[in-house]
């Protein structure tokens, strides 16, 4: 199914730090989550209207019959079925109910409305509301593309790639053409082919420029690289300090593997000053979270009982109640 998307990427995008062993975990794969709960977004060159606004605003009753009335006006208007499709998805002021979401997504997309081809692939590519069909969602996806929308653009790329024989460059292709329309999961997914030369010619200083690109824009993951690029000097002056905020943006969002990379820099005084409570509070975050680091296991076991009290404090402040 969708996750198997992940097993090429995390062989072909994996990045290592020098002062940990876990990974950079691999691409973010969006085909698993089609859009957040309650997220309901425009087609491309679609304004917002009464409808949108009442979504945006919470009034999904306002919102429904708002979309009703603009297809009883219009039986073309395939944005507001789209909108109808979302409500459904979400069960915003209906029942949840997918196959209802994949109908209205249907007669979106068949009315020309990128946003309903889109949701509709990962419809299809999800099994969510109707049967799972990669070729009917893969041709969704670039119907989509076809006008320029930056999701269908994107996951066309993360489908090039994970193929039984991926095709990097075509992957890379799609990533670029999102990224020319302001879509920084590709930003953050090109870089990764730029580091890697995997599609492109390997160009540390390109990768780096689109990891600031999407860290610029919160993209965690590419947070993280951009800390393990600056940590190791590859393709930027080296700047260890530079490198701790980095890990230190994305930990505070937390990322496990940033809280990682964050204790061990802190643990050993690199780029900032040491502080062994700072450190322990992450990498007991880190740990539960699954990120093991028998490194700083050792560090730990050598605080003293009001060192462990402070770290204890540390993290149930930073948890909170």
């Amino acid at each position: 199914m969708i996750a198997r998307f992940l097993a090429p990427l995390a062989c072909a995008f994996a990045a290592t730090c020098a002062l940990a062993q876990p990974q950079i975990p691999p691409l973010p794969n969006t085909l698993t989550n089609a859009a957040p709960a309650g997220a309901v977004y425009l087609s491309p060159g679609v304004k917002p209207d009464l409808a949108f606004g009442a979504i945006q605003r919470g009034y999904f009753g306002t919102a429904l019959r708002e979309a009703m009335k603009r297809i009883e006006a219009d039986p073309g208007d395939g944005a507001a079925m789209t909108i109808m499709g979302e409500l459904y998805r979400d069960g915003l002021g209906v029942r949840t109910d997918l196959a209802e979401a994949a109908r209205w997504y249907k007669l979106a997309a068949d009315r020309g409305d990128p946003q309903g081809a889109y949701a509709l692939a990962l419809a299809y590519l999800q099994a969510r509301g109707v049967n799972e069909d990669r070729v009917a969602g893969r041709a969704l996806l670039e119907k989509a593309a076809a006008a320029k929308h930056t999701g269908a653009l994107y996951n066309l790329g993360l489908m090039a790639a994970e193929e039984k024989s991926p095709d990097f460059r075509a992957a890379a292709g799609y990533f670029q053409r999102a990224v020319d329309l302001g879509n920084m999961d590709a930003a953050y997914a090109l870089a990764l082919l730029y580091k890697e030369g995997r599609g492109v010619a390997q160009d540390l200083k390109k990768s780096v420029a689109l990891l600031r690109r999407a860290a610029a824009e919160h993209i965690i993951a590419a947070e993280v690289e951009l800390g393990v690029a600056y940590f190791k000097g590859e393709g930027v002056e080296q700047n260890e300090s530079l490198a701790a905020s980095y890990f230190r943006r994305a930990a505070t969002a937390n990322n496990p593997i940033a809280g990682n990379r964050l204790a061990r820099i802190l643990a050993a005084g690199r780029g900032v000053q040491r502080d062994i409570v700072e450190a322990m509070k992450w990498h007991v975050l880190a740990r539960t979270a699954g990120v093991a680091d028998e490194w700083l296991d050792s560090q730990m076991a050598t605080l003293t009982p009001r060192e462990r009290l402070e770290v204890d404090e540390a993290v149930k402040k930073h948890v909170g109640p």
